[in-house]
């Protein structure tokens, strides 16, 4: 680990209005070349740290002229960057020749410019491998997640090689695809969809590298026998069965098989059954990932307005209410929260892309397309808990109206962990309240959420970002961001005292709620 910390930056020259020279695709397909001849076949990792954009030969997203801005989203709508489709085929080339070789391509993006990740996605993402972006590489986010990779025992990501995954499944079930750190090994068959998601067309997947947070999405299609118009007409169960095979970090191969074995529901008539079943928070991670690749894969998507109709139609049907009367609709309590995680997914990173870089939004689709149910969630809804005099630590709503002068709030929204001190709690803070003995109780208050805020960050990679900042402050736009906006400029007579308001106009939940009650209930 001293090694890591001594390492530096390469010093080279650039000239006065150019960017440096990089030829980062170059590098990648000799070091590809060079494991393919040393270790054909056998578990490797070609780590790449990534100061700046790519500027020379293969891969190449921008020329070394400054006066020539990186492509944004705008660009890539209009068809505007030139080196973009490019720089994809040759990725995608260079991802067909890792997978084949049975090896994975990391990349450690360490830069305010954008590097590239955009085009990369594809090598990165089939090869099954880790990315991290970070401001610099002396920032903690790239210099803590480095060396979380060589760390062994409980903290270990255990990182495993040459994976593959086999579905096999009842004859009414047909294979639609897998969104995830895979590609397709091409195993064609009846167990095939006609509709394709994601890696399709076959029920055989390679992942050249895995670790035990990997997850997968697979997407199933119900397709009836022609015996019978109903799924289940002939057996009243289904089964799938998922065989994966992969090399552990000591080095044996293991093998795991998962059957399952399900019961089928006529959803027509027995809607309980499906109710008692749903399982919200996969949902909406399943949601999030389909949509992410939707909006990557069709030009006039509308992530917004599709995922307000889902809504719509789910809450029509599986909703308790009288007929075109808003006030008596009510949820089952495994759909309580679904509304929620659709309102922030709306407001969220992966919808809302023209406040990030493409190389950001790359970014956060491949973590949200690999974490588990858990982590993802975090992604989509951040949590939010409360310190306080009066309490003990405890999750409070995301609004801001959870704000309040003599309070502490911790944000947890995955890619960053935000520490935010009330206005009077900032204001003791900076008098030195919490050094004098009699304050004790104020000292123990302070450090309580830095402690939580380390466990979170000990357990997650990418390590995520730290951030500190008080009300009012301008580091608060970290918190306030996420928060749903019940105080706005519009209704800022309505606040209580030490709370705050947010600069918009976007709709809050409880007007998002009251729209959805009206039209779910429509006749």
């Amino acid at each position: 680990m001293q090694l890591l910390d001594e390492l530096q930056p390469d010093q080279w020259p650039v000239e006065a209005g150019n960017r440096a020279i990089r030829c980062t695709g170059v590098a990648l397909s000799v070091a590809a070349g060079l494991l393919g001849a040393c270790m054909p076949g056998t578990g490797a990792r070609i780590i790449a740290l990534l100061g700046g954009p790519c500027t020379e030969g293969p891969g190449m997203i921008v020329s070394k002229d400054l006066s020539e801005p990186v492509r944004s989203h705008k660009d890539l709508d209009k068809d505007a960057a030139p080196h973009f489709q490019k720089a994809v085929k040759f990725y995608d080339s260079l991802a067909k020749q890792l997978v084949s070789q049975g090896h994975v391509l990391d990349v450690f993006a360490s830069a305010l410019d954008q590097v590239g990740l955009a085009e990369m996605k594809v090598a990165i993402e089939r090869t099954g491998g880790l990315v991290v972006l970070s401001e610099s590489f002396g920032h903690s986010v790239f210099k803590d997640s480095f060396k979380r990779i060589f760390e062994g025992g409980e903290q270990s990501l255990g990182l495993s090689f040459n994976g593959t995954i086999e579905i096999n499944c009842s004859k009414d079930i047909k294979v639609q695809g897998i969104i995830g750190p895979c590609t397709s090994l091409e195993k064609k068959g009846a167990l095939c969809a006609d509709t394709v998601v994601g890696q399709g067309n076959t029920t055989a997947w390679k992942m050249c590298g895995l670790d035990r947070n990997t997850s997968l999405t697979v997407f199933f299609d119900v397709s009836p026998s022609e015996r019978s118009s109903q799924p289940g007409h002939q057996n009243p169960h289904l089964y799938i069965q998922f065989v994966t095979s992969y090399q552990h970090p000591e080095g044996q191969m293991r093998i795991r098989v998962t059957t399952i074995c399900r019961k089928w529901v006529d959803g027509s008539t027995n809607t309980e059954e499906l109710v008692e079943g749903f399982d919200q928070e996969t949902a909406a991670v399943v949601l999030a990932r389909y949509i992410s690749l939707k909006m990557e894969m069709e030009e006039e998507f509308d992530a917004t307005r599709w995922l307000d109709r889902s809504l719509i139609r789910l809450c029509s049907r599986f909703g308790d209410y009288r007929k075109d009367d808003p006030t008596s609709f009510s949820l089952h309590s495994n759909f309580s929260l679904f509304p929620q995680f659709m309102f922030n997914l709306r407001r969220s990173q992966f919808v809302q892309v023209f406040n990030n870089s493409p190389d950001e939004t790359a970014y956060f689709r491949m973590l949200l397309n690999r974490e588990t149910v858990n982590n993802s969630v975090a992604m989509i809804q951040p949590s939010l808990i409360s310190f306080s005099f009066d309490s003990p630590p405890s999750p409070v709503f995301l609004d801001v109206a959870s704000i309040a002068a003599d309070r502490i709030l911790l944000l947890d929204a995955y890619f960053s962990v935000v520490i935010f001190h009330g206005m009077t709690i900032a204001q003791w803070r900076n008098m030195g309240y919490q050094n004098q003995p009699e304050h004790e109780q104020f000292a123990q208050l302070l450090q309580a959420p830095h402690e939580e805020a380390q466990m979170i960050i000990k357990g997650r990679f990418p390590v995520p970002r730290l951030v500190v900042c008080d009300q009012h402050g301008s580091q608060a736009r970290f918190l306030l961001a996420k928060l749903n906006p019940s105080a706005t400029y519009n209704s800022a007579h309505d606040v209580a005292p030490g709370s705050d308001i947010i600069f918009t106009d976007d709709v809050s939940f409880q007007v998002f709620c009251e729209h959805l009650q009206r039209l779910a209930v429509q006749s």
